[in-house]
This record gives C-alpha cells, structure tokens and sequence, in this order.
C-alpha cells in the first residue's frame, strides 16, 4: 500500500457566492427564530442556528477542496480562544450562586435601597460601573458583580431592570475601553503598533463624549423616574431580606475581595473562582442558618451541609421562597449550570467565526468594501462597520478588534494616517459594540449575568451605541484625525543610495 499515492486535493479561492451564503443564512435563521420564540429564542433556537451555520460553512470549505480534518482542526482552534471566557462564566455563575447565599449581593442590595433613589438611580449606577470599570478594567467582572446587585436593585425600588442593565453595560464598558489595566485595550494597541496612552488619549476624543451623552439620557430618564415612582413601599423587601440575612458590612468582604485582586492583575478567572469560594465560606460563618435552610436536611451533620450547601450553590445556585416575588426573583439565581445555555452561543458563535476567518469567506466579504473607501471619512466608515459586522457575524470580539486592525493597518500607513486612528475606530466599534449582539459571547455573557435579555437592554446601552457614532463623526470631520507623512510618499521622496 506504500506506493499508492494519494492525490493532493486542490483548494479553490473562496467565491463571493461562498461567503455571502452563511452569511445570509446566519441573519435569515436569527430573524427567524426571534420572530417565532421572542425573547425566547436565547433559550435553544439561535443556538440550534448557530450550529447548522456552522455546519453549512464546513460543507462550504470542504466543497473549496479542504479536508474534513483542516475544518476540524480549525474548531478545535476555536473551542482553545474561548477557554478562559468559558471559565470566567462559570465562576461568575458560582459567584452569583455563593454571593446570594452569604449575603453579598442582599446586603448591596439593602444599602442601596437606602442610599439609591429613583430621581437618580441609571446615572449613578452608569457612574458607578464607569469608576469600577476603570480601577480594574474589566466589563466582566464589573457587570457580573456591581451590576447584578444594581440590576436587583433595580426590581425592588421600582424602576426598570432593562434600563438599569443599560447603564451596567455602558459603564462597564467606559473602562473595559481605556483604562490601562483592560486587556482589550492593550491588545488593540498592540495590534496597531501604537504606545498604548498613545492610543488611550486618542479614545479620549470618542469615549469622554460619549459618556457625557450617555449621562445626559441616564439623568432624564433617571428624573423621568422619580416622577413616575412616587413613595415606593419597599418595607416588605427590606423587612424580608433582614428577616433572612444578616445584614452587615462584613458581607462585602467577598466583593472587596475581588476588586483588590482585579486591580492586582490577577486572572479574572481565578479572581471570580476565588471569590465565589470565599462567598460559600463567609455563609457558612456569617449565614449558618441561611446555608442549612438552604440544603434541608437535618440528618446531616452541621459541617457537611456546610459543605455541601457551598458545593450546591456553585454548582446549581442558590434558591429560596420567601412569598415575595421581587426577592425570590433577586435570590433565587447562579450557579455553574446557569451559564449553559450561554456557553452553547458561544460555542456555534465562535464556531461560526473562525470557520470564515481561517478560510477566507471573511477576506472575500471585506475586500471590496476596501476598494471603495476613497476618503477618509470612508475609510474610519469601513472599519467600524467591518468590526460591527464581524461581532454581528463572527460573534466575537477578538476577531472583531484583530481581523480589522489586520486588514487595515497598511491601507492607513499608505494614507498618512497614524496608527492610533485605526486603533480608536477598531476599539470603538469592536469592542463597545460586542455586547449589543445576543449571540456575541459578550452579549450573551451580560444577558445571563444581569438576568436581562440582550435585545431588552440593547435600545438603553446609550454608551455602546453612542461610541462608534462618535468614531465615524471624526473621520467625515477631520476632527483628532491624526496624519503622518504616507508611506508611499516617504519611499519617493527617498535619497538614491
């Protein structure tokens, strides 16, 4: 059998009709199953349309001559990317679970019904993610910590848990966008060989605006509100929640926590798996009667059902009935088992993406888009919908924040534009818009961290949808749009060796 030869298959470019197809086909089933099932539609049928895309692409690549084992190989590259956001999601779900059932997220909860009032509520929660945000860097752990006690909140004094979920994801972005310490922004400036306070400074012009606009809308709607919720009884709440817990400052330790090991540069990760482990220990020393409630079973020695109320809050979350719905709806939540479905998105999403990028399909969408951005003006345009359509299309950041970045940066250096340009527009539109997308890992992430879905908190992300507007109005102004002598000037004007 050594000397029968096995023909090389020949590989064919990728047609237009190749990359519009999946394309295509991604939107038609989408819009289909949000037309059937709603909001619904997160909970199995845009993951069963993420996964039969998937499966249309690899008939597509194979169809171009490449093995069955290349499209294999390249998903398993896609399942390695995602490694450290699938843990993230799991430990935020335990978190949820161990925070609820130590008193963490009733005790934020608590003291802010006390200190929250409706008049203001969406522009202090922006501010407040907008601050936590920049100390550490990171939406992730912004939104699934100070953003699900703000969105609980948000039930018991009255005011509207889709608007407060808004102002999460805006504030949680401002840092996740140009605080030093956020890994996107590195890798951004990275990418576009840029100093990275080059690059931030640059933001400054898009990201300072943006949150102004978006404090303007949070503080109408936030005053909106407080004529709206006149005298909300909260008594109930307030009384049920310290009938269960006790109520201390010391419940915070676990957030406290988290935050000195976020700002510490500790893998958020093992930061949030940390700090979900501390919640379940601070329950089983601050809550004794919460956690044995909880596991409800008396035959069991008191050191076990310790042991076995944290392992179940991790694991499944943390569940109780106390009558009230806006308590049973802020406690009852977590757990590792949370965070599946979400997981399934993630994987046909990025699945999906990887598929094009390794490929090809996405280079053959792209191209021509470049051929006709003449100005400058349409050059920024280009870019940022480029990055908006691969978050729509890819579902992925990273790939929204390094194919244009990749794609662009010669283009940019022939034109005499500096790098930070490119950077600004790829952050702007990459990285801010990501979780306005159901089925981008990072919408789906905040759909299932702050309990809300993606579509109803998409129209009040003010800050995400503001960012990349502000992006394209510098690029058709000519405003902080930064020149450097092009390159193929440089060469011309060259001295002859």
């Amino acid at each position: 059998m050594n000397d029968e030869l096995i023909a090389p298959r020949k590989i064919k470019e990728p047609s237009y009709a190749d990359a519009i197809i999946p394309a295509v086909t991604l939107v038609v089933l989408i819009a289909g199953a949000i037309f059937l099932f709603g909001l619904d539609a997160l909970d199995g049928p845009v993951q069963v349309a993420l996964i039969f895309c998937d499966i249309l692409v690899a008939v597509i690549i194979t169809k171009n001559g490449h093995h069955w084992d290349d499209v294999a190989k390249s998903a398993q590259n896609a399942m390695g990317s995602v490694t450290t956001p699938f843990f993230i999601l799991f430990g935020i779900g335990a978190l949820i679970g161990t925070w609820n059932m130590s008193g963490t997220i009733p005790t934020m909860v608590y003291y802010g019904i006390h200190l929250l009032h409706p008049a203001y509520f969406y522009v202090a929660t922006l501010v407040i993610c907008s601050v936590i945000s920049l100390s550490i860097g990171s939406s992730w752990t912004t939104a699934g910590t100070i953003g699900v006690g703000l969105v609980g909140l948000a039930t018991m004094v009255g005011v509207s848990p889709a608007i407060t979920a808004g102002a999460v994801v805006s504030g949680s972005y401002v840092g996740d966008k140009i605080s030093p310490l956020s890994e996107t922004t590195v890798l951004t400036a990275q990418l576009a060989k840029v100093d990275v306070f080059t690059h931030i400074r640059a933001m400054l012009w898009t990201t300072v605006p943006s949150f102004l606009i978006a404090a303007v809308v949070f503080t109408f709607l936030s005053l909106r509100e407080g004529n709206l919720v006149h005298n909300v009884d909260t008594g109930s709440e307030l009384y049920k929640l310290n009938q269960i817990f006790w109520i201390t400052p010391l419940n915070l330790i676990p957030l406290i926590v988290l935050l000195v090991l976020s700002f510490r540069k500790v893998r958020a990760s093992l930061a949030i798996l940390s700090s979900a482990l501390l919640g379940g220990i601070m329950a089983a020393i601050l809550q004794p009667q919460v956690v044995l409630h909880f596991v409800n079973n008396p035959a069991l020695p008191v050191p076990l059902a310790f042991v076995k109320g944290i392992w179940l809050a991790m694991a499944t979350g943390y569940h109780v009935n106390t009558g009230i719905k806006e308590v049973d709806s802020l406690l009852s939540r977590g757990g590792m088992a949370s965070m599946l479905k979400t997981l399934w998105i993630i994987i046909g999403a990025v699945t999906f993406g990887t598929l094009l990028e390794e490929f090809k399909l996405l280079a053959k969408l792209i191209n021509p888009l470049l051929d006709r951005a003449k100005s400058t003006g349409g050059l920024i345009a280009t870019v940022v919908g480029t990055a908006l359509g691969l978050n729509i299309i890819a579902a992925d950041q990273y790939i929204a924040l390094v194919l244009p970045v990749r794609l662009y940066r010669t283009e940019f250096e022939k034109r005499g534009l500096k790098a930070q340009n490119l950077s600004r527009a790829c952050a702007d539109a990459g990285t801010v818009t990501s979780p306005l997308v159901p089925w981008n890992s990072c919408g789906a992430y905040m759909a299932a961290a702050l309990g809300v879905s993606t579509m109803a908190y998409l129209p009040f992300a003010i800050f995400n949808i503001t960012a990349p507007l502000m992006s394209l109005f510098l690029g058709f102004t000519g405003f902080k749009i930064e020149r450097v002598q092009p390159v193929d000037t440089q060469a011309e004007t060259a001295p002859t060796p």
